[in-house]
């Protein structure tokens, strides 16, 4: 059985780059096989760039993209780098699909390209341990901890992901 873990790119602050005169955040080219190497991982990892956006200008069309994409590709552990705001609305879409394969959506508060301070290797490192050994469903894996889709949220006031209030 084929064990290749799918990587999809849809963009978000893990990839972003700074401008260093303007000050702005832009999109150029995906970290990921920097990160691959970087990180010694030995694992068999397909990489796809499906679009680069920041999540808060994702849009439904963006969100088929993303299902379709996932049903489509004949691997059932898949990973998708996103952008942190709108994570869940997209865990949720793909959840509705039922589509019979180990999700997982990742991405980073602060942009790879910041070195040190971010937190999209240590993401993406976490993703890459999960997505091996859950079950199929839908995730969302960020500060070292995995969430099912429906029992997740973003704590805009800490920047944490954190399971729903009971």
């Amino acid at each position: 059985m084929d064990q290749t873990i799918q990587l999809f790119v849809t963009g978000g602050t893990f990839d972003k780059e700074y401008n260093f005169i303007t000050g702005e955040l832009y999109f150029k080219d995906t970290h990921l096989p920097e990160m691959f190497e970087r990180g010694r991982s030995k694992l068999d990892i397909d990489v796809k760039t499906l679009m680069m956006v920041d999540s808060l200008e994702m849009t439904d069309a963006d969100r088929d993209i993303i299902c379709y994409h996932c049903k489509q590709t004949p691997n059932e552990k898949i990973i998708i780098t996103h952008g942190t705001d709108t994570m869940v609305d997209t865990a949720k879409k793909i959840a509705k699909q039922n589509i019979d394969k180990t999700i997982i959506l990742t991405g980073a508060m602060i942009p790879y390209a910041f070195g040190t301070s971010s937190d999209g290797f240590f993401n993406l490192g976490s993703s890459l341990a999960f997505v091996q050994v859950l079950p199929p469903g839908v995730y969302v894996v960020m500060n070292g901890k995995c969430f099912v889709w429906d029992n997740v949220q973003k704590n805009k006031k800490t920047g944490y992901f954190e399971e729903l209030s009971s």
